[in-house]
């Protein structure tokens, strides 16, 4: 089973979101994945340094974390995940990295990934995406994988008026929608939100 988690911008909760769902939903013994693209020497992520390139004759880099820690992958095994790993792929070429995707997907049994662009090569059982009204970005990725997702997580209060005039609020608005506040990104909804997706994609 596959669950992916996106978001419309940085740092609205992408990470928490996958943790909680990891700490919540600890019985499905998730093997992680964070997905990282970058570009010109700076880290898409994090807009700074960070070391997550691969090397120049390789398109992308797979690293398994084996302790817990701060980082976004490490996060993930404190949270209980079985296996944790962070991807790395130049911004644009996820594709390179195809193949390992499908090799962990077929080598564990329930898998959560952070990624948008994920989506161009797999079809998840649920996605889940995060929006934060209080960020006016909104990725172009984003707007693009809005229409599949499941379910929206709305950090925070979600305004009458929405901060991004260029996406049609008909892409979320009738979608189920849970609030969540931090630092608990799951409420025991979005939980079970999530482990009846599971159990009706088996069934």
């Amino acid at each position: 089973m596959l669950v992916v988690v996106g978001g419309h911008s940085r740092n609205i909760g992408k990470t928490s979101l996958v943790v909680g769902l990891i700490r919540n939903l600890r019985d499905l013994r998730w093997t992680a994945v964070k997905i990282t693209q970058y570009g010109h020497g700076v880290c898409s992520n994090e807009g700074a340094e960070c070391g997550c390139e691969a090397e120049p004759e390789h398109p992308f880099a797979l690293t398994e974390e084996y302790a817990a820690g701060d980082a976004d992958s490490e996060r993930f095994l404190g949270a209980g995940a079985e296996r944790s790993f962070w991807l790395r792929t130049r911004a644009g070429e996820l594709a390179s990295a195809t193949g390992v995707i499908e090799k962990l997907l077929v080598q564990n049994r329930n898998v959560i990934m952070e990624s948008n662009s994920v989506l161009d090569l797999v079809q998840p059982d649920v996605f889940l995406m995060v929006l934060d009204f209080a960020s006016r970005d909104f990725k172009l990725s984003s707007q693009r994988m809005l229409h599949r997702a499941d379910a929206i997580v709305v950090v925070g209060r979600e305004t009458e008026s929405a901060p991004w005039p260029d996406v049609d609020r008909s892409l979320w608005e009738h979608k189920p929608r849970f609030p969540v506040c931090a630092p608990d990104y799951v409420t025991p909804a979005v939980a079970a939100f999530v482990r009846e997706k599971l159990a009706a994609s088996v069934g």
